[in-house]
């Protein structure tokens, strides 16, 4: 496994998303799968699945994978009208702790450019615009950093620690989709979200539960 430079989060290193979604991919089995960072992966470097763990070429533990139970919360859905106005509101663009990552950043022209804006409620929202290449680890990507920046603030950074993604459907290319992001809850500097994916009809496409953790 490969993470390649251009899917990278904090700079130097992969997004948390894309990657577990890589090594979830190569983990594989029936379950879902729970991948939990153990440091940032990092680019361009082959890295080896050994039992339940990603290892660097110095063998350093990267990631730890183990199946989980299936889960079936999910964040409720909007249309894409709402997602838009949200998006437009998305506070990454004035202030972003990584605005090179390949998913939220808006530096990057070439990334997925998911922008998560607050609604009244509290829950975040996006419009998803699918890639040409498109894989389960774009679906997890697009699961990642909508749920962190549910608890973001100005000033107070976050990472993803742990992440499990159920992917149902993988839609096509071009597809404009809905992402929603929540924060179920905060214990010191750990902060447990949720994101749910819909298709352009309203079909839940993926759901994930995530650690994030404060920097």
């Amino acid at each position: 496994m490969i993470i390649e430079a251009r899917f990278n989060g904090p700079a130097g290193s992969g997004n948390g998303g894309w990657s577990a979604g890589v090594f979830a991919g190569a983990y594989g089995g029936d379950q879902p799968v729970e991948v939990t960072l153990r440091r940032p992966p990092p680019l361009d470097t082959p890295l080896a699945l050994v039992g339940g763990e990603v290892r660097d070429p110095a063998g350093e533990v990267v990631a730890q994978l183990r199946p989980t139970e299936r889960f079936d919360e999910v964040v409720p859905p909007v249309d894409l009208a709402t997602a838009r106005a949200a998006s437009a509101a998305y506070p990454g663009l004035l202030d972003h702790p990584f605005p090179g990552c390949y998913v939220c950043g808006p530096h990057r022209s070439d990334g997925l450019r998911i922008f998560p804006g607050r609604l009244p409620d509290g829950r975040m929202a996006a419009p998803v615009l699918v890639p040409e290449q498109v894989s389960a680890a774009v679906i997890w990507a697009a699961l990642d950093c909508p749920g962190g920046w549910s608890v973001i603030g100005a000033g107070r950074p976050y990472l993803l620690g742990r992440i499990a993604a159920l992917v149902e459907a993988v839609p096509r290319p071009g597809d404009e989709c809905v992402v929603t992001g929540a924060t179920i809850g905060v214990e010191g500097r750990k902060a447990l979200v949720r994101t749910s994916l819909y298709g352009p009809d309203g079909s839940l496409l993926g759901r994930a539960r995530a650690t994030w953790i404060a920097v």
